[in-house]
């Protein structure tokens, strides 16, 4: 029997490099962000495209029309990936905000990426009138890799210690509120390979937790412009 080799570890400088694309849209100029990470990554999202739990192999992040009116999201985000080269089973976010000028923080082999749309914001239990309203185009998109395997209820704990960061620097940086209404995250982590420590804990004071928690702290900082 043939041995199964795993894919070599990337080094932290090239953990999470990102590809900007650009496009026209119905007459409108628009940019997208792609990590095209390869096999061996298991992703936790809250994305449209992708989400759960599972192996993904790229990350897109597209910025879309202020104006999006699209139902079929998801086959949207799916296009735009196979035409900018992806294979394979990926995560799709999307914003109204310009994704060029997405903030990035890394820790100690964790790294972040986040973009940031802040017209609609507030925290999250809102009163019930506050959700009658329909929502503007704001998000803050959040997507994270570990060098590390985790388990899945490590990957869960890593997407509560992502939020929490998340909301930290937007209280740092003078915002009274916990994000958006369409505020979403992914967490990419190594695929579990036989003789390697599978890490079970990613809260904030955790090893990994700790890390992805500053980095996701910088990368948010760098997206969201400070309130004067």
């Amino acid at each position: 029997m043939t041995a199964v080799v795993p894919p070599p570890r990337p080094a932290t400088a090239t953990l999470l490099p990102v590809r900007q694309l650009s496009r026209f849209e119905d007459g409108e100029r628009l940019h997208s962000l792609l990590w095209q990470a390869g096999a061996g990554w298991r992703m936790i999202s809250s994305a449209v495209l992708g989400g759960g739990v599972g192996e993904r192999a790229w990350v897109l992040n597209a910025q879309v029309s202020h104006g999006y009116r699209r139902h079929d999201p998801d086959r949207h985000l799916a296009e735009l990936a196979r035409q900018a080269g992806a294979e394979g089973a990926g995560v799709g976010l999307m914003t109204a905000a310009d994704v060029r000028a997405y903030g990035h923080g890394a820790d100690e082999g964790v790294v972040a990426v986040a973009t940031a749309g802040l017209g609609v914001r507030g925290w999250a239990a809102a009163a019930p009138e506050a959700l009658a309203a329909p929502s503007r185009p704001g998000t803050i998109n959040i997507v994270v890799a570990l060098p590390v395997a985790m388990t899945d209820a490590a990957l869960v704990n890593a997407v509560a210690t992502a939020t929490e960061a998340k909301v930290q620097a937007l209280l740092d940086m003078g915002y009274d509120c916990s994000g958006t209404p369409t505020d979403a995250v992914c967490v990419a982590a190594r695929t579990p390979v036989d003789g390697e420590e599978v890490h079970a804990f990613a809260g904030p004071r955790s090893l990994w937790g700790a890390r992805l928690a500053r980095a996701v702290h910088r990368a948010v900082r760098g997206a969201a412009p400070a309130l004067r």
